[in-house]
């Protein structure tokens, strides 16, 4: 096996071409290049420079037990998103730091209280079917999104747009209002990864046309999924491969079985204790991304004992971090402090690194009534979630603290009750803190497994949401987070690298900070053609 990691690349980057890539974090939009970032090239790319044109790639994606389907809107499953990375493309996409950079937008610009935005597109832009990409598409592809009939889930992130107000300036630029006293100077963050642009004549069922590097050949719901390369992809000679497809798995195990037989090139985000059977196998290459990605247990607020911030604060003390980023993540990550986004450039790293001090747990939890011990039910389903709830039980029982394991199956875990667990394992994918307060734990928030609600909070965010003024955003999170620190109902214990195999003759794949780094099917080419 060959591994390639952000060090490797590193010392690599120093000889290529005689040069040094750059490197240092965005605190705003660029372009769709990746110059300038921290993480940018893979083992592939190092040795085989130049992508290569042609063949076939297969990709191996979880989707559990759901179906899944390809609205760009609405997606269902993991499977979904994933194809939704080859179907649609974007205003914005994620850089391989985690920040917004620009995609089919030429320039974006937002007023002095992030109320109104002014977004251009490039020229000549088109879409699978030919069609020219203009405002008129951008336009209805916001207010299906954000439509109340359709109901997508994510159309919450743009919780203060002014729908009746949207307007076209011309044919390539929109202007697009959010109410006053309620601006989103991240609407970047919060409209990108849901926010594919499709033509007015769209229907998710008869007529799936996007701007994504591949068009649509077939897909078979709960199975598998092909698309031809799309000539007129906005990016010049992308992609590569003919055609890719992209095969659905029940879980993990049958996943990596798949990539042993030969079945799949690729396979994304695989599980921590599978890395032994992939470090032993010279067929394949793993690319490690160091990410945002977090790795939680959740206490509901609105239960006891959780209703009592002693008892959170306890539960914080007992964890103890670096044990299990070694067992559970396999060392592949690194330890978290209650707060999520460490390389978000308005991350509070003034707040000390909590750690385990079992005699105040036990203190506080004397004090909050259960000097005699508490018995909790912890309920999480298959992968790290349940590896995490069993390490964290064992560390529990030095402070008195009885944690029973539940382990659910995937679909009840995240089902209907997903919100109403005691205690729940939880996580999160890599993404600025303003995308994720607005999915967790903020005044708004979809997710909300915590019920958490303070009213300092949720005033600091909502106007750290509507500051253009990095500076004074900063200021507003910093705050934020100090609160989510001492009283919020996470208890965020690691960052875990996301681990991407294929087999050695697939080139493009590099280290991101977004986690992406084997879905960017516009990057991934075959070098055995």
């Amino acid at each position: 096996m060959t591994e390639f990691s952000r060090r490797k690349f590193l010392q690599h980057s120093l000889t290529i071409g005689g040069g040094v890539i750059g490197a240092g974090f965005l605190a705003g939009c660029d372009t769709a290049s990746d110059t300038g970032s921290l993480i940018s090239a893979s083992s592939q790319s190092i040795i085989n420079l130049l992508p290569k044109r042609g063949g076939t790639i297969r990709f191996g994606v979880i989707a559990g037990n759901q179906v899944g389907n390809l609205d760009a809107h609405k997606p269902l499953g993991g499977g979904a998103a994933f194809r939704g990375w080859a179907l649609y493309s974007k205003l914005w996409e994620w850089n391989l730091n985690a920040q917004p950079g620009l995609a089919l937008a030429e320039s974006t610009e937002v007023n002095k209280d992030g109320t109104e935005w002014t977004i251009r597109l490039h020229k000549d832009l088109e879409f699978h079917h030919g069609k020219t990409i203009t405002a008129d598409d951008v336009i209805f592809s916001l207010l299906r999104l954000t439509d109340p009939e359709l109901a997508s889930p994510y159309a919450g992130y743009l919780y203060s747009l002014d729908r009746n107000n949207v307007k076209k300036l011309d044919d390539l630029t929109v202007r697009i209002p959010f109410q006053e006293g309620r601006g989103l100077v991240a609407l970047a963050e919060c409209w990108m990864s849901w926010g594919g642009i499709v033509p007015t004549d769209y229907h998710p069922q008869t007529n799936i046309v996007g701007a994504g590097p591949y068009r649509l050949k077939n897909f078979t719901p709960g199975q598998r999924s092909v698309f031809t390369r799309f000539e007129n992809y906005y990016k010049a000679d992308q992609p590569y491969a003919d055609e890719i497809e992209i095969i659905d798995f029940l879980d993990q195990t049958s996943r990596l079985q798949a990539l042993q037989s030969g079945q799949i090139d690729i396979a994304t985000g695989i599980a921590q204790e599978h890395l032994p059977f992939v470090n032993q196998d010279a067929r394949f290459a793993l690319t490690v991304s160091p990410t945002d990605a977090w790795q939680s247990f959740d206490m509901n607020l609105e239960r006891p004992p959780f209703n009592d911030a002693r008892v959170r604060k306890a539960f914080r003390l007992i964890a103890d971090r670096e044990e299990l980023v070694a067992r559970v993540l396999q060392g592949r990550g690194r330890v978290a402090n209650d707060i999520y986004g460490e390389t978000d450039p308005t991350y509070n790293h003034t707040i000390p690194q909590r750690k385990q001090n079992l005699d105040e747990a036990k203190r506080l939890l004397a004090e909050a009534g259960y000097e005699n011990g508490l018995d909790i039910e912890l309920v999480t389903t298959t992968g790290a979630g349940l590896n995490a709830a069993v390490v964290f039980s064992q560390q529990a029982k030095a402070a008195g603290v009885n944690i029973q394991v539940k382990q659910v199956d995937p679909s009840i875990f995240s089902g209907p009750k997903r919100n109403d667990w005691t205690f729940s394992t939880g996580g999160g994918v890599s993404r600025p803190i303003l995308l994720t307060v607005q999915q967790h734990d903020g005044p708004r928030a979809v997710g909300n497994k915590t019920h958490f609600r303070d009213a300092r909070f949720g005033e600091l965010i909502t106007e750290a949401l509507q500051q253009p003024d990095f500076e004074a955003r900063k200021i507003l999170i910093h705050e934020a987070q100090q609160i989510q620190h001492d009283i919020g109902g996470m208890l965020i214990w690691g960052y875990a690298d996301v681990l991407d195999v294929s087999t050695q003759h697939i080139g493009g794949i590099e280290p991101d900070r977004s986690g992406f780094a084997a879905w960017r099917t516009d990057k991934v080419w075959r070098q055995d053609v």
